[in-house]
């Protein structure tokens, strides 16, 4: 699996959450639920069709974007590369 980390190709998004979103979408534009039927990431997603890798990544990201909120979380610094 491809990993991209903020530093390593310059991404457009800086945010703290950038890298794990970067992973999830090459992670989803590469299974075959994209490439040989022909859906949108989107739609892979929703109806579970995807890769367990994908769908890791995917609770990987919303736990990260989770803890942007958690009041708790704030103190200790957030989750992500």
């Amino acid at each position: 699996m491809i990993t991209y980390a903020p530093d390593e190709l310059g991404l457009a998004d800086s945010s703290s959450c950038a890298a794990i979103r970067a992973d999830l979408k090459m992670c989803l534009l590469n299974s075959d639920c994209c490439k040989k039927d022909k859906k949108t990431p989107r739609d892979c997603l929703k109806s579970g069709n995807c890769p367990t890798e994908c769908v890791q990544l995917r609770t990987t990201f919303f736990e990260c974007k989770r803890s942007l909120l958690d009041a708790r979380r704030r103190f200790r610094g957030h989750k992500g590369y």
